[in-house]
């Protein structure tokens, strides 16, 4: 059966980088009808937090993505303890003892000359009697996985076939000198021993998957099928920080921006298909395809969600936005043509309080120098409100009968003095929404 898993790190927000890998690795488990593993790689006590535990929880569900089941890596330690004594029982795993300050100088020695820096595996020379005179000062032992000096080679499910000679890279740290492991160890296990089929993750992760393909043949594991799709940039080319507010999931939810353009927008973005505005979380199962997607960095811009939220707001029943529309201080009775008026003209459902405000205040006349005194005079022709579904055409129609003004020249400076705005929607509906009459 297809597995697949998303193992965010509760150090921090989800952004929309975060996303993409959840995202294509629940399409992935969806479309096979497999499991789809929500995995809390929260082995760093210091920096993981519960409160992240719960915000990458409350944005998957806001998204729509939903977890077969979740597990957590705090709660498996004695499985990877027992990894561990597997591995240097094998002679895979060796203890080193050298402080930061000499592997940097051990790099920097290696580039001078003119080879590559990876680790001179020198900790393998150590007698038993060195290690304990480490110890002694106070040094704390590392651990290093012993990597088979070979090519390591696998078909990528976006990048193709994939060879990476294993002498070109450091045996990597599993255990840190402070007992604390890992992702390298503690990914391949929890992958192995919860049937993991499918990973996909970005590019930034090819070398550790080299690494790791060695440690899960090691323990005796079945390599999963691996897929590393390309790092988004912003839209000049430039690298995205999680640290940026703007990208964190959270942030665009209270940005007012509709989960379905999210996850529109990033599952066609970076692949050779266009991106298309779906109703469901399921339409976008169906229309996903791994193998659509590149290699090359592929630029993001966060303005781009914001027309794709107007078109998917732009169709929603008021049955779907009925919380907010009220939460913006509009009446039960005036809701549902409110909502039939603005939905066309608002961006993102921030954008409702302010029309409500609007109706209920009246807006600041904006009129030209030379419409005052028209404007003035048609003001006091209108009634008071509440205003009819015919208020606007019988109003204009008087105005033009008094003054002799026609076409533009009656309803443009008629409709920005009564909204502000030179564009909006169709003025019958406005006038019937308005609570005060407008005043200059």
């Amino acid at each position: 059966m297809t597995t697949t898993r998303f193992a965010p790190s509760p150090t921090g927000y989800l952004h929309i980088g975060n996303l993409r890998a959840a995202l294509f690795n629940y399409a992935i488990a969806r479309q096979a009808g497999g499991t789809f593993v929500l995995r809390i790689d929260d082995t760093d006590p210091e920096r993981s937090k519960e409160e992240y535990v719960d915000a990458i929880k409350e944005d998957l569900t806001w998204l729509g993505i939903s977890w077969d089941r979740i597990e957590r890596q705090s709660e498996r330690l004695d499985r990877y303890d027992a990894a561990k004594q597997r591995l240097i029982d094998m002679g895979r795993l060796y203890e080193c003892f050298e402080t930061p300050t000499e592997l940097d100088l051990k790099r920097k020695k290696q580039l001078n000359m003119g080879k590559p820096p990876v680790y001179d595996r020198g900790a393998l020379d150590l007698t038993d009697a060195q290690k304990d005179a480490y110890r002694a000062e106070g040094r704390k032992g590392h651990w290093r996985f012993k990597l088979d000096q070979e090519r390591i080679e696998w078909t990528d499910g976006i990048l193709g076939d994939i060879s990476i000679d294993a002498a070109s890279v450091s045996d990597p740290v599993l255990i840190r000198g402070d007992g604390q492991v890992l992702y390298t160890i503690a990914s391949v296990v929890d992958d192995t021993e919860m049937g993991i089929t499918d990973v996909v993750r970005g590019s930034d992760h090819v070398t550790n998957t080299a690494t790791q393909i060695q440690i899960i043949q090691a323990l005796g594991g079945a390599v999963p099928r691996f897929a590393h799709h390309s790092l988004l940039t912003g839209p000049q080319g430039e690298a995205l920080s999680k640290r940026l507010g703007t990208l964190a999931l959270r942030d665009q939810r209270a940005n007012g921006l509709a989960p379905m353009a999210i996850l529109s927008h990033m599952a066609r973005l970076g692949s050779s298909d266009p991106v298309e505005l779906r109703e469901t979380v399921a339409e976008i199962v169906d229309g996903f395809n791994l193998s659509k997607f590149g290699a090359a960095p592929t630029k993001f811009d966060v303005a781009d969600l914001v027309p794709l939220t107007q078109r998917w707001l732009a169709a929603r029943p008021l049955a779907e936005v009925a919380d907010q529309v009220s939460a913006a201080g509009v009446p039960d009775a005036q809701a549902d043509l409110f909502w039939s008026v603005v939905r066309e003209n608002i961006e993102t459902l921030d954008d409702l309080p302010q029309w409500w405000a609007l109706f209920r205040d009246g807006a600041t006349a904006k009129v030209a120098e030379e419409d005052a005194e028209f404007v003035a005079q048609a003001f006091d022709m209108l009634g008071e409100p509440p205003y009819a579904a015919d208020a606007w055409s019988s109003w204009t129609s008087a105005v033009k009968a008094q003054t002799g003004r026609k076409g533009k020249g009656l309803f443009m400076p008629l409709r920005r003095a009564v909204t502000g705005l030179d564009r909006g929607p169709d003025m019958s509906d406005v006038m019937q929404l308005m609570q005060v009459k407008p005043k200059l």
